[in-house]
């Protein structure tokens, strides 16, 4: 599904990632750990083609497809999509508005509607998007648009950033369906999620789990395994198996 060859990443000039070589089948959910300013977020954006993030060196291929050089509107379209772990205001847009927006691809308006409650948002349907919402709120949000949209591959930066113990259950709940796997396993659905708590791991049951530390993927295992391990060693000592 995703594939990763030697990916150099800058940022205004400053190198961020250094040599990644990831790769991940159709349907595995992959978990990423790290610290702050590791490189977990660069590269999350730079797969999903920010214009901010420069390509140095590398490939990277999504389905077969090269997409190195494509933009964030040709990946959007091929089948990769994104939550963000502070999504961004835009007073004057509706919730509602920007699901229409996604849904004009012809998605069924009861299937939404039932994401929606599930979701617990009609009551935020006609607020401007993001604006005053809780980060809870914000998060169920993203996953909303995310269902909506129903991309192969998703990218889900900090779900359980600003998000409380309650509403960690319902976007556990709500990641779960978005790829499928409350219901019969998606085959092709996938996802790779950004997570510093490991809260998620309660909700989500992710294949595989890594370490971004100083800019490079330095460790694979077992996602509660990993965590464990940082829990208990820190991510220094984690590092050192590379």
């Amino acid at each position: 599904m995703l594939k990763i060859e030697d990916l150099w990443v800058s940022i205004d000039g400053r190198q961020v990632l250094q040599g990644v070589n990831f790769s991940m089948d159709y349907g595995e959910i992959n978990v990423l750990f790290g610290p702050n300013g590791a490189g977990k977020t660069t590269f999350m954006m730079t797969l999903m083609g920010f214009p901010r993030y420069n390509i140095d060196k590398g490939k990277i291929y999504f389905k077969g497809v090269d997409i190195t050089n494509q933009g964030l509107h040709e990946r959007a379209q091929l089948g990769l999509g994104i939550s963000f772990q502070r999504p961004p205001t835009v007073r004057g847009v509706t919730l509602q508005k920007m699901i229409d927006i996604i849904a004009n691809n012809g998605s069924d308006d009861a299937a939404i509607t039932e994401k929606i409650e599930q979701l617990n948002l009609s009551g935020h349907l006609q607020r401007g998007l993001n604006d005053g919402f809780s980060g809870g709120e914000m998060k169920r949000s993203e996953l909303l648009q995310l269902m909506v949209q129903s991309p192969e591959l998703v990218l889900i930066d900090e779900p359980e950033s600003g998000v409380d113990m309650e509403n960690i259950s319902l976007v556990g709940n709500a990641i779960n369906a978005l790829l499928g796997k409350d219901k019969v396993k998606d085959p092709k659905r996938g996802a790779i999620i950004i997570t510093h708590t490991g809260y998620i791991l309660d909700f989500v049951n992710a294949d595989k789990g890594y370490i971004v530390f100083d800019g490079v993927l330095v460790c694979r295992g077992n996602p509660r395994d990993i965590l464990s391990e940082i829990k208990g060693h820190g991510y220094r000592r984690c590092a050192e198996c590379r």
